[in-house]
């Protein structure tokens, strides 16, 4: 589990070294890409009409200054945030824009009457001639919807060169115009400063002439309500003879409250006498021991003066009689004062129960009579408030229709007075000034933009190119896409056009470095093959082209400097040894010797150059294949390997025909050749497939015809090849 999460992190690694190869491979093209592009777009740059672009800056007032202090009829709060929002909207509308077109008379404008672009014309073009593209209905205008259309036209072109950008934190706000001639540009944006004040102030008097007119028409309505509650209230008066209608009512309450206040009194007095009355009643009259006692009786000024008496007439009885006898003259005398005065006391007492009973009478007669007046009192305010209420909302009507006539009489005069007083909403700081450097084409930016986009493009474009290129490029594409052992490459040799290479090329004194390559490549072979004494060695590739024949015999060159080797051209269906090594095409070869109408001898042919025996094709047979899969060709190699330390065999492509199957299955070894950055990976693995289930050995694999000079640098190949000189030596 370890060694496999190794793995997986060792496989999330980006080599970086891989990327820059691919920039280091594409670098020429990438950057002559770029610098045409920077070029091209230099030269539209170059062409491109300057366009200046002018700005005004205008304050827009937060309070507005008024002739007199009264709130603005046109409703607007200059102190919210929206107010300002509202003025920059005001400056982009379609209002303001039209009144500018109409009075800078820019329909007349070259620059705003310019044809259609060619992107817009190729739009048209495409509409009109594919008939599969839905069609606009034709909708038959007025001359006047026209010319709205037209002016709709005008007013686009204008606010997508007008710019309206509030100042942060301020009241200011700039407008900028975008146009072709700079004293345009600078007419343009102060007219729409001007032209937004004006709008504003018009409409202001307007909206102030109109509530002017409606204040005068609702002042005459009020007026006539005003006289005619007036009328009413002064008939009423008339009518129910009211002159002080609030002092009338404050003495009938005055009335009512004393009556009230009476009857309760007298109600009091009357209960407390008809008590009385029943005590008196339960006691008797004549008791006058119990009657004495009463409180009511007991408590009166009269009573308490006699008992006085009697008290003080019984005293001095009590004092003489301890000094005289019964019959002195002076207790005769006290005893009948005393006696008087009892008879005083009684009698008092007496007169007193009959004044109760009178009172009693009386004071029910006088709460009758209070509740009577009470009545009457109640029924006269009764009426009198409803005088009042009556009065009061007449009253109430008059002053409410007063005070509203007053407010909009004060309103009208105000009004009239400030119609004509024009308070600007906003003021130029700054007036737009005619540009003299234009904002754009910024050419340098252009070319810089131009520049890196295209690089760019450039770089994603050889990303894409090498992603999508499922070809041999290095020696990591044969050892991970095939998983075979690659034993050497052969780097492409620069011929000139309609030059051939030469056959013997690998001796000349200027092809070290791809004599160099052979010499690896035989070296890396029968290090590999030591142990399994391969003589018969069998070469062949996916398809044409790929250098399959140069491979076979330049390897067999290099055999033959160290050992005895035969090359046999085994491609009886296009054969090409004999036109390499200028033997004539009569001359017999493998297919006469397998047919046994040639003796070996006559059969082989000795470059004297290079030491190597050569075994040409031979009479090209009608049936190739069967003469392969005779036992003739089995015997022919069992008879050369008695011979020959090597035996190549140059074969068809595999997936030509079946040819280099039938001889894999003689071969020892076969070594297969890829094209570098030609031969298609999915190919090759299908060939090498088809070997691999005839249980050939594969030897290896030989990278052909590689350009040394784009091989990446971590490819451990590169520097040997592109690098490696012999002696003091300089390569030529």
């Amino acid at each position: 589990m370890e060694l496999d999460s190794k793995a997986k992190v060792q496989e999330e690694v980006i080599d970086l070294r891989q990327y820059f190869a691919i920039l280091n491979k594409y670098k020429f093209k990438v950057f002559f890409f770029a610098l045409f592009i920077a070029i091209f777009a230099g030269i539209v740059a170059m062409k491109m009409t300057p366009v200046y672009k002018a700005t005004a800056t205008l304050l827009i007032e937060a309070e507005q200054a008024q002739a007199v202090n009264f709130q603005e009829v046109m409703g607007l709060d200059s102190g919210r945030k929206e107010y300002y929002l509202t003025q920059f909207e005001i400056l982009k509308s379609q209002a303001i824009a039209k009144k500018v077109i109409k009075k800078l008379n820019l329909i007349e404008q070259p620059e705003f009457n310019k044809p259609p672009s060619a992107l817009a014309r190729f739009k048209i073009f495409v509409k009109e001639s594919l008939p599969f593209l839905p069609k606009n209905s034709v909708i038959t205008l007025s001359e006047s919807d026209l010319a709205e259309q037209e002016v709709q036209r005008f007013v686009k072109v204008f606010s997508s060169r007008l710019s309206i950008s509030p100042i942060r934190k301020t009241q200011l706000v700039s407008i900028s115009f975008e146009a072709e001639d700079p004293k345009l540009a600078a007419a343009v944006a102060n007219a729409v400063g001007e032209v937004y004040i004006e709008n504003h102030m018009t409409a202001k008097m307007g909206v102030t002439q109109k509530a002017a007119g409606w204040l005068n028409e609702r002042l005459s309505d009020l007026r006539i309500g005003l006289d005619e509650s007036e009328d009413q209230l002064q008939a009423y008066r008339e009518q129910e003879n009211l002159i002080d209608v609030q002092g009338v009512v404050g003495l009938v309450t005055k009335e009512l409250e004393q009556t009230a206040q009476q009857l309760v009194i007298a109600r009091n007095e009357r209960n407390q006498l008809q008590s009385i009355m029943r005590v008196i009643n339960e006691y008797g009259r004549n008791d006058l021991e119990r009657l004495g006692s009463i409180t009511a009786i007991t408590s009166h000024n009269v009573i308490q003066d006699v008992k006085k008496e009697v008290v003080s007439a019984e005293r001095r009885v009590s004092e003489l009689s301890q000094v005289y006898g019964i019959k002195h003259p002076k207790m005769i005398a006290v005893k009948a004062e005393l006696a008087t005065v009892s008879r005083n006391l009684s009698k008092q007492v007496y007169s007193l129960v009959n004044g109760i009973e009178k009172e009693v009478k009386t004071s029910q007669a006088n709460v009758i009579a209070l509740q009577q007046e009470l009545s009457l009192i109640r029924e006269q305010y009764q009426l009198i408030t409803g005088k009042e209420n009556e009065y009061r909302k007449l009253k109430r009507e008059v002053q409410t229709n007063r005070n509203l006539f007053d407010t909009f009489l004060s309103r009208s005069k105000e009004t009239e007075i400030t119609s004509d007083f024009n308070a600007v909403v906003a003021r130029f700081t700054d007036r737009a000034f005619t540009p003299i450097e234009p904002i754009k084409p910024i050419k340098s930016l252009i070319v810089a933009l131009a520049f890196v986009a295209s690089f760019g493009f450039a770089v994603v474009l050889a990303f894409v190119i090498e992603a999508l290129n499922d070809t041999f490029k290095s020696s990591a594409d044969i050892e991970n896409k095939l998983s075979q052992r690659m034993l050497g490459l052969l780097p492409l040799v620069v011929l000139n056009k309609n030059e051939q290479l030469n056959q013997h090329y690998f001796f000349e004194e200027g092809a070290r470095k791809f004599a160099e390559s052979v010499r690896t490549l035989r070296t890396s072979f029968v290090l590999t093959q030591l142990d399994k004494g391969s003589k018969v060695i069998e070469i062949t590739s996916t398809v044409p082209g790929e250098g399959k024949t140069t491979t076979s015999t330049n390897l067999a060159f290099s055999l033959a400097q160290v050992e005895k080797t035969i090359l046999i051209d085994a491609d009886m269906r296009k054969p090409s040894i004999c036109k390499r090594f200028n033997i004539p095409p009569y001359h017999p070869g493998l297919s006469n010797l397998i047919a046994g109408t040639e003796q070996f001898d006559d059969c082989i042919y000795y470059d004297d150059k290079s030491g190597l025996t050569v075994m040409p094709c031979g009479q090209i047979p009608s049936n190739p294949l069967e003469l392969l899969l005779s036992p003739r060709f089995a015997e022919v190699l069992a008879q050369l390997k008695e011979s020959y330390d090597r035996i190549i065999i140059d074969t068809p492509p595999v997936q030509a025909v079946s040819d280099s199957l039938v001889i894999a299955q003689q071969a020892d070894a076969v070594i297969y050749v890829v094209k570098s950055d030609d031969t298609r990976i999915g190919a090759v693995q299908d060939s090498m497939g088809r070997l691999i289930n005839l249980n050939a050995n594969i030897a290896g694999v030989v990278l052909s015809q590689v350009d040394t000079r784009k091989v990446a640098s971590h490819d451990y190949y590169h520097g040997y090849y592109t690098d490696y000189t012999y002696g003091n030596e300089k390569e030529s």
